[in-house]
C-alpha cells in the first residue's frame, strides 16, 4: 500500500495502525532518505504497541530498547555498521529470541541477511513536510 503522509502526526499515526497488526518475532524493515520520517513512523509503532517511553533515534547506540507495552520494542539503526556481519556482533538473533517487534532503520545495510514480516520505505513527497510511504507485508 501506498500513502501519503502531510507531517509527523500523520507517519506517526501509520505506525501507529500497523503496530496494531505485528506479531510477537515480527520485523519491520525500513529503507528511506535521510530525515525522511522513519524515527517517526517508530514512534508511531511504539504508541500503536502500548509504549509511552519516549522514542528517540538509535543512530549512535544501534539499538533503543523499550517495555512496558504488550510486547517489547527493539529500535535498530544500522546507518553506522559497516556490514550484516556486524549486526549478528550486537545480538541480533538474541533480540529476535525476546518476542518483541524489531524496527530496523536502514535496512539495506542488512538486506541479504534479515527477512522482514514488513517493509517500509519512507521518501519525501513533493513539499516540504510531505512523505511517501510505501508499506509491503502489513496492514497500516
Amino acid at each position: 500500500m501506498e500513502y501519503c503522509s502531510n507531517g509527523a502526526e500523520e507517519t506517526e499515526a501509520l505506525g501507529e495502525a500497523l503496530a496494531r497488526t505485528l506479531r510477537p518475532g515480527s520485523v519491520v524493515a525500513f529503507t528511506g532518505d535521510l530525515g525522511a520520517g522513519k524515527t517517526a513512523f517508530v514512534r508511531g509503532l511504539a504508541r500503536g504497541l502500548g509504549i509511552g517511553d519516549r522514542v528517540t533515534s538509535p543512530t549512535f547506540t544501534i539499538v533503543n530498547e523499550y517495555e512496558g507495552g504488550r510486547m517489547p520494542l527493539f529500535h535498530f539503526d544500522l546507518y553506522r555498521l559497516g556490514s550484516a556481519e556486524e549486526l549478528y556482533d550486537i545480538g541480533w538473533e538474541d533480540y529476535l529470541a525476546r518476542g518483541g517487534v524489531c524496527a530496523v532503520e536502514w535496512s539495506e545495510v542488512a538486506a541479504e541477511d534479515l527477512t522482514a514480516d514488513v517493509r517500509v520505505d519512507i521518501r519525501r513527497g513533493a513539499h516540504d513536510g510531505q512523505r511517501r510511504i510505501r508499506i509491503e507485508g502489513g496492514e497500516a
